[in-house]
């Protein structure tokens, strides 16, 4: 049967494919560099400008000095073709001889590589996999046009693929507990839909050589970790989720690279995909090199594995990594550490230009992906298009809102009253960007503690403020993003080398909280009023925003034709009985659809129950208001009703 196909990736002619690649527009580089079929053999190339000599050694050339390539191009691509039947599967590298003498490479554009301990990079030229995701491809670009995806719901569940969950619960030290690609995705499909999360992102996976980096430090640009599998297995998870409605997204690095002697680190004797100045070249809290996104070459290899993992795995969107580190050239650098630029500023005007072209090229392909910025700070209009001036990502993740709680919930609520405006200042600039709220990995490791280990308080108090935490998260404006194990409050900080605890599910409480984390999820996907309108005031009013003694906030969330419901959020450890909570004028009744406290989720079951009529509070200025019980710690979320019996106007 026929290869179905549904992303066409367009072809370059073979002898513009150089001459592009040079000038910084072949975004499609590894169809030219890298190992090929061909009619005859085999064909290897490479770039390496500043070598000497460059050989292949492989198994077929018994290692030793290799078959020598010829320089094709001035600017220093290498070639050797091979009439060979079948290599496939057989591992090989670039023996290159530069001015700091001979190293063995592996190739930055290989499809597939070995991995953990071994450093070849294998033939890989199979490209027969049968998508079976067009009802998913479809419908992702009927959204992208209308209503669009920022009026539709987005909550992305963010995983680490070696540490969700593993063969026997065995730990991934000893290199042979990793479940495979199409176990994964068996396991996740159900999971994911029972849950009520919308898409997946996985930590990157391009191959890298490190378990502690996370994926993080990554030498394989366009091959998936051979941890799992082969590049057909991580075809198949992504179309075992697509066919099953569920996007996937990837973490994706273009700020570093690691300095493995294998890897990209002074490719050919020199410093070739790093910057060559001393003043960028390094990370030195990370212990990388940075990417020299101003030369052009440099860019064809960006642009070009970014668009490799959108095209050839159909994924939907990439999630960019450190973004902040590569826009400001003082980034983790002290005085005298770094150069500015030619207008006198810390900006670095090479990779503001790098991310305009690289979303550009995304967007001008595929209109309906995501592109999503890790950016740390408050530079403007990092969601805004590169045609008005930004940087042109879809989405940032709001990192200063997650500070923000994850200061205040550690508070004792005593003092909360103290640090109000780290509850309500995020409402200041939420509409600025087109913003995530993140609950990543990042936040759950190196003594951060867990997300429920963070919370004040006792053990029951630490779970009522968690699931007060995740109810702010899902009813504040802004698309979610929530890391694997917070769902069912994970103790121990994330360890990446063993399974998460699924053992504590069994726990009263904390099966209590994934159940709740469960229907929290899904009452996020069924009401248009908490997502269709995250990214101005219209979807969004305050009624309470400065109760500072009373650790209480209030407000109403909308969506575009007429729903509405009214949040009401109480960070003290006291209830709040009788409370006013001022109401629009239009409602004729409220019913509590949401509390937090429900004995189902782990609370104590003081619920508002039946049907609540405003009534003009003349100690409020007349305003029709509802007098409600606020358990300590809680959230209650009410939702306008008809009053039985009564006919329309």
């Amino acid at each position: 049967m026929a290869k179905k196909k549904n992303i066409q990736i367009p072809q370059i002619p073979g002898d513009m494919a150089p001459y592009l690649f040079h000038q910084g527009t072949n975004f499609h580089t590894q169809n030219y560099l890298g190992c090929h079929r061909t009619k005859e053999g085999y064909v290897f190339r490479t770039w390496a400008p500043n070598a000497h000599s460059v050989a292949l050694v492989a198994d077929f050339t018994n290692w030793g000095e290799g078959l020598p390539l010829t320089r094709v191009t001035e600017m220093g691509v290498w070639e050797v073709s091979i009439p060979a039947a079948d290599l496939e599967g057989k591992p090989y590298k670039y023996r290159i001889s530069g001015k700091n003498g001979v190293r063995y490479k592996a190739d930055p554009y290989a499809a597939m590589n070995e991995t953990l301990q071994k450093t070849a990079s294998l033939v890989y030229t199979k490209d027969d996999f049968r998508w079976t995701d067009g009802t998913w491809m479809n419908k992702r670009r009927r959204l992208s046009h209308s209503p669009n995806f920022y009026s539709a719901p987005l909550h992305i569940y963010e995983m680490h693929l070696a540490s969700w969950r593993t063969r026997d619960g065995r730990c991934n030290a000893d290199g042979d507990a990793y479940l495979t690609y199409r176990e994964i995705a068996d396991l996740l499909v159900p999971y994911v839909k029972k849950m009520g999360y919308t898409h997946v992102e996985l930590l990157p996976i391009g191959e890298y050589p490190f378990d502690g980096s996370w994926g993080y430090q990554c030498c394989g640009y366009f091959s998936p970790t051979s941890r799992y599998g082969t590049p057909e297995d991580f075809a198949y998870f992504v179309n075992k989720l697509h066919s099953n409605g569920i996007g996937v997204l990837l973490d994706w690095v273009p700020a570093h690279f690691p300095k493995d002697e294998h890897g990209l680190y002074e490719f050919d004797g020199a410093p070739l995909y790093e910057y060559q100045g001393w003043d960028r070249q390094e990370h030195t809290e990370w212990g990388t090199r940075c990417f020299d996104v101003g030369r052009p070459e440099v860019q064809s290899f960006l642009i070009s594995s970014a668009l490799y993992w959108i095209e050839h795995f159909h994924l939907d969107g990439l999630r960019v990594d450190a973004v902040a580190s590569m826009l400001y050239l003082d980034y983790a650098r002290k005085p005298g550490e770094w150069v500015p630029n030619v207008h006198g500023g810390r900006e670095n005007l090479e990779a503001i230009a790098f991310f305009r072209k690289l979303n550009s090229a995304l967007f001008g392909a595929h209109g309906d992906i995501l592109m999503i910025a890790e950016e740390s700070t408050s530079w403007a209009a990092v969601t805004k298009p590169v045609y008005q001036g930004g940087l042109g990502f879809n989405f940032k993740w709001n990192m200063g809102w997650a500070n923000d709680m994850y200061e205040y919930v550690s508070l004792d609520p005593i003092a909360r009253q103290y640090h109000h405006n780290k509850l309500n200042f995020s409402l200041c600039y939420a509409f600025s960007e087109n913003y995530i709220l993140p609950v990543s990995h990042d936040e759950v490791v190196h003594g951060k503690k867990s997300l429920l280990d963070k919370m004040w308080g006792g053990y029951e108090q630490k779970f009522a403020g968690d699931r007060l935490f995740m109810a702010y998260q899902m009813t504040h404006p802004g698309k979610k993003l929530t890391f694997m194990g917070c769902e069912f409050g994970q103790f121990r900080e994330w360890d990446y080398e063993n399974q998460l605890e699924w053992f504590m599910t069994d726990y009263e409480m904390h099966g209590r909280l994934w159940h709740f984390s469960e229907t929290l999820n899904n009452f996020y996907l069924s009401h248009k009023a908490l997502w269709e309108d995250d990214f101005s005031w219209g979807g969004f009013e305050w009624i309470w925003a400065d109760n500072k003694e009373d650790n209480l906030i209030a407000y109403t969330r909308k969506g575009r034709s007429g729903e509405s419901l009214i949040c009401v959020l109480n960070f003290s450890a006291a209830p709040r009985e009788n409370y006013p909570i001022p109401v629009p004028d239009e409602a004729e009744a409220y019913k509590e659809v949401l509390s937090t406290d429900d004995i189902a989720f782990g609370g104590e079951g003081r619920l508002n129950g039946g049907l609540l009529r405003p009534a003009p509070d003349w100690a409020l200025d007349g305003k029709r208001t509802l007098r409600i019980t606020i358990p300590p710690l809680s959230a209650v979320i009410l939702e306008p009703k008809k009053l039985p019996g009564r006919k329309k106007t």
